[in-house]
């Protein structure tokens, strides 16, 4: 491949792919990482989805790579740290254990190349349906279940018909009013977080929502998820934070020096940017 074809950054933040779910990207996301690298990888949270493992084995080779690829990025020097979320909630026993150069974390402060300091943490300890109500969380599991369903079976006839992937799940997450609210309370609470730690901004998951805005003088920063928008955020060697889609795969074709995408899904904000 192009040498050209792999662009660097800072520092990459990537959460909520959610191995061992049917639902996962995963080709994706290893496209995505070929195309891609980064000094600092930051593991948001919901990487692994041991709730689903619990109810039925499912990791075939595409989530395997996954972990391997991200392996040997930590071989090649990337610092990387997994932050736990619910989903992976098991790995909050082991922080600050080390596997195969993976540091495994609950939060962290990440520090900007423009001195701009970031809370990074998953966001579902701030949802209390997750934190309070553990078996109406676990049905809004099932039913997110039957709508990755429809996703899937929605991508299966555009593919057929010769259409590009667009997730039909996350357009109508933005067009359902309840789920508009929480994500609009879900920012609220996670820019008040970051003003108490006192920082300038919040990089978080959870709601599978990407986004970057600001709320007066702090940066709320989401970077999405994999299992339907397939969106990263990824820093510039100048501090500029960026929101990345990859909703395909294209791993034998070197990238084009501007490649814009139609975004699947809305991203509001003055500095969401629209491609890689």
């Amino acid at each position: 491949m192009a040498g050209n074809s792999v662009k660097r950054f800072r520092t990459i933040f990537i959460s909520d792919v959610h191995l061992g779910s049917k639902a996962a990207k995963a080709d994706f996301l290893i496209d995505f990482l070929r195309h891609h690298e980064a000094d600092t990888i930051f593991l948001v949270g919901d990487i692994v989805d041991g709730w689903r493992l619990r109810r039925s084995w499912h990791w075939p080779q595409a989530h395997n790579d996954v972990v391997q690829k991200l392996l040997r990025q930590a071989r090649k020097g990337a610092s990387i740290t997994y932050i736990a979320g619910n989903h992976d909630e098991f790995l909050r026993m082991f922080q600050g254990t080390h596997f195969g150069g993976i540091v495994v974390a609950d939060r962290a402060i990440h520090t900007g190349a423009d001195g701009r300091r970031y809370l990074v943490i998953h966001g579902d300890q701030f949802d209390t349906v997750v934190m309070n109500v553990r078996w109406l969380a676990y049905m809004g599991d099932r039913a997110y279940d039957a709508a990755m369903l429809t996703n899937r079976l929605v991508t299966r006839f555009r593919k057929a018909m010769g259409l590009p992937y667009w997730s039909f799940s996350s357009w109508a997450k933005i067009k359902v009013k309840r789920a508009v609210n929480f994500i609009g309370s879900f920012q609220d609470v996670l820019t008040e977080e970051a003003r108490r730690e006192r920082v300038d901004g919040v990089i978080c998951g959870h709601i599978h929502h990407a986004t970057l805005e600001s709320f007066g003088e702090v940066d709320y920063i989401n970077t999405g998820d994999w299992v339907e928008s397939c969106t990263a955020v990824v820093e510039h060697f100048d501090g500029r934070m960026e929101i990345v889609v990859w909703p395909y795969v294209r791993a034998t074709t070197p990238l084009p020096r501007e490649a814009p995408l139609s975004l699947p899904l809305d991203v509001p904000g003055k500095r969401a940017a629209e491609a890689a």
